[in-house]
């Protein structure tokens, strides 16, 4: 058996000849990009279409230097460190054939509780022009109720009273603002790359809710130099597990420590907003374009809000992956009843996109049996993400009067996986930032249904709505008097 090879610069050369790599000469590439948040996602995304960049067109002057604010990225941190920045990126085709690419456009790494100020001093510095976000859902910090910036939130507290030793991301933009404000630097692009709503108008809305009380003297400065587009992101991207690490090196003979796997389906849509100029990401397949509300729209609604249907209804049967979900022929016929039936009416003028074949590539993409996307993941910090990917499509079709039975459905269904349970006797952790809220909800309505219902920072005032309460309290008993293939099966009946 021959022996794998360290991923690393020097390495590089001595690759084999069925690993794609970088070309391009990674001394000269100049860093114009700070990343917060390296996790997988952004590796499979942003930072492969920087990659493409380089490697196709001699663009160098688009560098990534990444940066980890939480103690929990020192890990990636060192990975990267001790790998030069470089890591694989395997492509899992829907036929099973697997590709691998070195990705090496990530070219500085920074770890923010060594050295905070050293962060600081890289946002501020003039050569950056964009600071790009991954920092999940719940990292933008608004009271899903309210709306408004959560200033209860210890570590903002602390950012607060400490603003050179900052915790949070928007205790760091806000110091490194200040630095370029008050050094006559101009100002830069901040680009969410999370799978929010209008992610752009949030990251603006948060910093500056931040900075109108950190920091009131920025708040003019920032609304005339820095600009923060919208854009839809979007690439199944799994999380990495030992037997990814073990196929690259039966396969590939690459020794890496933290590869990505992802499908082989990429898009990225950008409003063209950028206050310092921006890579030509176009001509690697990215779409710059006026308005990006309908296609975040027909992503979050169809794509992320497919994704927690099957994560629900396969988390109670039992099923550990996406795919088993996607295959099961109950949970599919539910699944494009309430893509069709629910959210599709809710997208309005689309264009010339073809819907139903974004529908039928959804299908297919949950199907592919070699992603093993873990429905754990899916289901982790839901109550992020139901608010966001279900719950517009509710609101739209109660002010329409269109149906919403399947979604108050998977809202039952969601209510009953906070038992922590499935119907096989198996145990599972709730893992989310409310997650005690989660579970006692839960409990109480095995006696009080409507209790679920009452998490204000999830459901606003939906309680108020009978129409959509009557839908859900119809589901939760069902769902706690029989199982969940059953209650699918008669929902796909009842309203086919």
């Amino acid at each position: 058996m021959k022996t794998s090879i360290a991923l690393n610069q020097e390495n590089l050369a001595i690759m084999p000849p069925n690993v794609s790599k970088p070309s391009y000469n990674r001394d000269k590439v100049k860093t114009s990009i700070v990343h917060i948040g390296v996790g997988n996602f952004h590796r499979s995304h942003e930072a492969y279409y920087t990659n493409e960049l380089m490697e196709r067109y001699g663009v160098l002057d688009c560098g990534i230097c990444g940066v980890g604010l939480l103690d929990y990225d020192r890990r990636i941190y060192n990975i990267l460190k001790d790998q030069d920045g470089l890591y694989t990126l395997v492509t899992k085709e829907l036929d099973g054939s697997l590709s691998a690419k070195v990705i090496g456009s990530i070219v500085e790494f920074l770890f923010a509780p060594e050295n905070p100020i050293a962060v600081i001093e890289k946002m501020a510095n003039p050569d950056i022009k964009i600071i790009s976000l991954t920092i999940t859902e719940g990292g933008y910090n608004l009271n899903e109720a309210t709306g408004e910036f959560d200033f209860s939130n210890p570590v903002i507290v602390e950012d607060m009273k400490n603003p050179m030793s900052p915790k949070t991301v928007f205790g760091y933009l806000a110091q490194a603002m200040k630095l370029r404000m008050q050094r006559g630097f101009p100002g830069c692009t901040i680009q969410s790359c999370d799978n929010i709503q209008g992610n752009g108008n949030v990251a603006k809305k948060s910093l500056l809710n931040y900075v109108e009380k950190a920091e009131p003297e920025l708040v003019e400065w920032i609304e005339e130099n820095v600009s923060f587009p919208n854009a839809m992101v979007d690439r199944i991207t799994p999380v990495t597990v030992a037997t990814d690490i073990t196929k690259l090196q039966e396969e590939f003979l690459i020794d890496d420590q933290w590869p990505v796997v992802c499908e082989p389906f990429i898009q990225w849509v950008i409003e063209d907003k950028f206050a310092a100029g921006r890579p030509a990401w176009e001509k690697v397949g990215a779409q710059f374009v006026e308005n990006v509300v309908p296609f975040e729209n027909m992503k979050l609604r169809l794509l992320n809000a497919g994704h927690s249907v099957l994560g629900m209804l396969g988390a109670l049967h039992g099923y550990n992956t996406i795919d088993e979900a996607a295959r099961d022929e109950d949970f599919k016929v539910f699944l494009r009843a309430f893509m069709d039936e629910e959210a599709s009416p809710t997208l309005g003028d689309l264009g010339g996109i073809d819907l139903e074949k974004y529908k039928d590539s959804l299908i297919e993409r949950f199907q592919n049996i070699y992603i093993k996307d873990l429905i754990s993941r899916i289901c982790l910090e839901s109550s992020a993400k139901f608010p966001i990917f279900l719950l517009p499509t509710v609101k739209a079709q109660l002010e329409n009067g269109g149906n919403f039975g399947r979604a108050a459905f998977v809202v039952a269904a969601w209510c009953k996986y906070n038992d922590g349970v499935d119907e096989n006797g198996n145990t599972y952790t709730i893992e989310d930032a409310i997650s005690n809220e989660l579970i006692r909800a839960a409990a109480l309505s095995h006696q009080e249904p409507i209790r679920f219902l009452e998490i204000d920072t999830v459901f606003g005032n939906l309680k108020a709505n009978k129409t959509f309460v009557d839908a859900f309290l119809k589901s939760l008993k069902m769902l706690r008097s029989k199982k969940v293939k059953a209650c699918v099966q008669e929902m796909n009946g009842v309203l086919a």
